[in-house]
């Protein structure tokens, strides 16, 4: 990743170092979405970085290194994304426009490879444990970004006050997570749609109503 310094083996890494470990890296994760993790081998990155091979294991001297490597960025690029469209999440109508991003995003190839961490996480879960750590805190961290946003929800009055912002952000996930699966064997974003409407009603549920009898959405400034 961009902010390394040194590679695999404790050398510093010139400007040029750098590039190259980027570039293998952006070459490996591409191919471990499209390819899945086990099919990849080390000499496939390397043909598509453009390395040699003591460059490839000078950075990366066996595959585990590069594959939790790969985990990392994708799982810093998902969670950027994310945290930019739910931040500001505070209200009903925020979660819809969230929900509408996710599945524009897959969208744009037919649902295809899924989820970038959940694909990692059902290669890797049951073989690297280290891997399937730091896939679970990464999952964490976007769960709490919901949860984050459904706590906002409850704090300005959009949902009651007893309701469990955590199960609720676990339900989301796991509707989501659902979602990419059957969006990615269909190779249609619909099953998803399906999917997170009726987390998302769910949610609603828990709606406190305005006075005029609809839910209150946290105002027209609501996210």
């Amino acid at each position: 990743m961009a902010e390394q310094v040194s590679d695999k083996n404790g050398s510093r890494l010139t400007e040029r170092g750098r590039a190259t470990q980027e570039r293998i890296l952006r070459a490996a994760a591409d191919m471990m979405y499209v390819k899945g993790v086990c099919p990849t081998t080390l000499d496939d990155v390397r043909a598509a970085s453009g390395t040699s091979k003591s460059q490839l294991y000078r950075h990366y001297p066996d595959k585990d290194a590069l594959v939790r490597d790969v985990v990392a960025l994708q799982a810093v690029e998902l969670l950027e994304r994310q945290h930019q469209l739910l931040r500001r999440l505070n209200s009903l109508r925020g979660l819809e426009r969230w929900r509408d991003a996710v599945i524009e995003h897959n969208a744009l190839r037919n649902g295809a490879y899924g989820c970038p961490l959940g694909s990692l996480a059902s290669e890797l879960a049951d073989q690297d444990e280290e891997a399937r750590k730091a896939i679970a805190r990464y999952f964490d961290t976007w769960e709490g970004l919901l949860e984050a946003g459904l706590v906002r929800m409850k704090d300005s009055g959009v949902l009651r006050a007893d309701v469990d912002a955590g199960e609720l952000a676990t339900g989301l996930m796991a509707a989501l997570q659902g979602g990419y699966l059957l969006a990615q064997t269909a190779r249609d974003v619909k099953p998803m749609k399906i999917a997170l409407d009726m987390a998302i009603g769910h949610i609603k549920a828990y709606a406190v109503p305005a006075e005029d009898g609809n839910p209150l959405e946290g105002g027209a400034r609501g996210r």
